[in-house]
């Protein structure tokens, strides 16, 4: 399938990276507004430099477009590709406002294409043995969830692009950027979600516009419950979690990082992501087996690139087989409902009903 990218920065490399190497992709495109970096990256991964979308996917043929720019440019290149006759795998967060995640939808749905979020830590093995737990009612009912990101962002990383810390060129803070990735897991497996109440703040990033830190109370519409914890204020990282306590007094969880997050072009990851809870009756044995063969993979390959891989694959055997991919641009959308719903509650002092 002729594959192509849009934003030549940091995790464009990533994407390129896969698209060069998986077999399901002929990697014909790149885009960018520079069109000096277009060049020089389509130079690094044989591909045809351009600075235009739409001239892009006309004259390569491209089927499938990785949006890798920052997220107020997500909505105006997926509405140009589809609208020219790709199906869009956008990086998160789908986008900062309902009303681009809509238009994006709106559009995809005119065109006959389809749309996929990257949620790369779906595809962790410690995530999919939750997932199948759960699915399989092995913990009951899914009755609590909890989300804790304790993290860090340095001033450097804020530096490294104008856009970052600013509302008008990222939207949000950490609930927009560092969160969208736990709180698509804690959807995933929790279920669709009715109320939302919560609270946001900036502890010590005093040079930047938006959050670093923001807490939230969750009910969702099977009856249970979660919190949010999430900040990017506590250095160097301390990790970042998503537990699961079901109906039966059952709980699984994942600690999908250690220390910070990685950050695209700028870290790697710092630990596995391992299974670091498991009281399933007759199952708790299996916890110290599956973090030993999960460490052992994690040594084993380059995890940033193995990850994206698996749901850039995921994504293109998708539009080959008819089907939707693991991450729809629908869950996108509710992940970005949730932050707002964030935001809202704090702005107007009340819980907050979805769907907004």
């Amino acid at each position: 399938m002729k594959t192509a990218i849009v934003g030549c920065g940091k995790v464009g490399h990533i994407h390129a990276a896969a698209l060069v190497s998986l077999e399901e992709s002929q990697f014909v495109g790149v885009c960018d507004a520079d069109a000096g970096r277009a060049a020089a990256f389509a130079a690094q991964y044989g591909a045809q430099p351009f600075t235009d979308v739409r001239t892009m996917v006309s004259a390569t043929g491209t089927q499938a477009l990785m949006v890798c720019t920052p997220h107020p440019q997500h909505a105006p290149n997926t509405v140009d590709a589809v609208e020219c006759g790709a199906h869009v795998l956008i990086e998160k967060p789908m986008a900062a406002s309902l009303e681009d995640c809509d238009r994006m939808l709106a559009a995809a749905r005119a065109a006959g294409k389809t749309l996929g979020i990257v949620s790369q830590r779906r595809f962790y093995e410690p995530v999919v043995r939750m997932k199948r737990a759960i699915e399989e009612g092995r913990i009951g009912r899914p009755a609590l969830g909890m989300m804790t990101m304790l993290s860090w962002r340095d001033e450097a990383y804020y530096r490294s692009d104008p856009w970052r810390g600013t509302w008008a060129g990222e939207g949000g803070g950490v609930l927009v950027n560092q969160s969208p990735h736990q709180l698509d897991i804690l959807r995933w497996l929790m279920g669709d979600v009715e109320e939302v109440t919560g609270y946001w703040a900036n502890v010590n990033h005093p040079s930047i516009e938006v959050e670093d830190t923001a807490v939230a109370a969750l009910r969702f519409r099977g009856g249970g419950l979660a919190s949010v914890v999430t900040s990017v204020s506590q250095r160097p990282g301390i990790y970042t979690k998503v537990h699961v306590h079901g109906s039966s007094g059952a709980s699984v969880g994942v600690q999908t990082d250690g220390g910070s997050t990685f950050i695209a072009g700028m870290s790697g990851i710092q630990e596995p992501p391992v299974n670091d809870i498991w009281t399933i009756p007759g199952e708790e044995g299996k916890l110290a087996e599956w973090q030993a063969e999960d460490r052992a993979r994690f040594a084993s390959m380059d995890p940033i690139a193995h990850y994206h891989g698996l749901q850039i694959r995921d994504f293109l055997q998708a539009l080959e087989e008819g089907r939707a991919p693991l991450v729809t641009g629908e869950e996108g959308r509710a992940v970005t409902e949730i932050f707002t719903a964030i935001y809202r509650a704090q702005e107007t002092g009340r819980p907050v009903r979805l769907p907004l």
